[in-house]
């Protein structure tokens, strides 16, 4: 070891050593001085600093896979060093099956804006270890995909993490404010208010006491462009200190819960509002598209027209028959509606008994006349198994601008019982 001295360091470096890059961020240039190993290829002898930053970082850890343009919005913001800096990075070389584990350190030169990146290919039982460690870190956190902590009072953010991209922290020097206005872009737009509100510094001085946690659910672009469900923490750090606003902050992937959530949450919707014989809307549920078609023909010129039908002597058929031959007439009658409304923007329910509602767009009161008097007449000639033939009375209207609940369904109401009154399996339009 005597025999080393300083005027020896270069020479042991440049031995050593398997990539030296100078960085000039102001003018947005690097210049690699040494290029050895897998840095041969992977480094240019000069080139653009923002590329660099984008190959060493915004890609997915364990392949070259780039992360979505929206998010490299945040490149020159991963560039500026405050001191000395240190940590590990998977890259993707060409050729290879598996990501290479780089050592890297930055050193600030005199001039604020220059660089001195050292790299080191670490050797394969160092990566394994790495990725054993990693592996069982992952089964407890592989949830959380960003996580980062924030001083209100300085508008600073650090020890930000993206566990996608990898598992040590990145140096980024951007301020809260700034990551706010720029994360909000990869927010679902139906949640970007609610974000910017939970968000507001102001908003978690007021809300958050020391020690407290807070999380809202919204939809969000990861990586690779996707919008997904994330459930987003607050947590305010418990410090000695009233007056200081730190928080930690954490975006966790919720995504195939949420989904199997809703998945469920439209089924119970779907068999609260459908008519459990027939398949279709049940009384709530035409009822609510009622009310949903008066709204929309009070803000629009689009034709809306309604039609009620009933089966003419159904309470025959039920004690004649009895009921599970009346509710087969019930499933085969609801399918002659269906078919012959299945090309047209329309909602089919059933009102009660042996009465159905159809809500029709784009179809004004002449046109659906005739539509309805094609269905009297396909009813009346349709034979049901059982019971043979059997008719139906329908009234027809057309919504309205002015229309009320009330006043559409009660011109509804009395022209299908007009068509009852003048004989029966008729139609008859008010």
């Amino acid at each position: 070891m005597e025999e080393y001295t300083i005027d020896d360091i270069p020479v042991l470096l440049q031995e050593n050593l398997d990539a030296v890059v100078i960085v000039d961020s102001e003018n947005n240039q690097y210049k690699s001085i040494i290029r050895k190993g897998i840095f041969t290829n992977y480094l240019g002898e000069t080139g653009s600093y923002h590329d660099l930053i984008e190959k060493l970082w915004f890609h997915f850890s364990d392949s070259n896979e780039k992360i979505t343009k929206d998010y490299h919005v945040f490149v020159s913001s991963y560039g500026e060093f405050k001191g000395k800096y240190s940590r590990r990075l998977k890259i993707m070389v060409e050729g290879r099956l598996q990501p290479n584990l780089i050592q890297l350190s930055v050193y600030p030169l005199e001039n604020p804006k220059k660089y001195l990146f050292v790299m080191d290919e670490l050797d394969e039982n160092v990566y394994e270890e790495e990725f054993s460690t990693a592996k069982k870190v992952n089964t407890i956190q592989n949830t959380f995909l960003f996580s980062m902590y924030i001083d209100i009072v300085h508008d600073t953010t650090s020890s930000l993490s993206i566990t996608e991209i990898s598992d040590d922290t990145v140096n980024s020097s951007i301020k809260y404010s700034e990551w706010r206005m720029m994360i909000v872009n990869m927010i679902w737009p139906e949640d970007q208010e609610q974000f910017l509100r939970r968000t507001d510094p102001e908003y978690l001085k007021k809300n958050f006491t020391p020690g407290r946690t807070s999380s809202f659910d919204c939809m969000m672009q990861n990586l690779e462009g996707k919008y997904i469900w994330v459930k987003l923490i607050f947590s305010r750090a418990e410090t000695n200190n009233e007056d200081d606003y730190r928080f930690v902050f954490m975006v966790q992937n919720i995504h195939e819960n949420s989904v199997e959530l809703l998945s469920t949450l439209k089924k119970y919707e779907e068999l609260a509002l459908t008519d459990s014989l027939t398949g279709i809307y049940n009384h709530g549920g035409i009822e609510t598209e009622l009310y949903n078609a008066i709204n929309i023909r009070s803000k629009t010129d689009e034709p809306i027209s309604l039609m009620m039908l009933d089966l003419d002597y159904f309470k025959k058929v039920n004690d004649t028959y009895g009921h599970s031959a009346g509710d087969s007439v019930l499933k085969q009658f609801t399918s002659i509606i269906k078919k012959f409304m299945i090309e047209e923007k329309a909602a089919v329910g059933r009102w009660g008994g042996e009465e159905f509602v159809i809500v029709c767009y784009g179809k004004n009161g002449d046109t659906f006349f005739g539509m309805a008097e094609q269905i009297r007449k396909n009813v009346e000639e349709y034979e049901f198994p059982e019971i043979g033939h059997i008719t139906c009375s329908i009234g027809v209207t057309e919504l309205k601008a002015d229309d009320t609940f009330s006043d559409a369904f009660n011109r509804l109401d009395k022209a299908m019982y007009a068509s009852k009154q003048i004989g029966r399996n008729m139609v008859t339009i008010l």
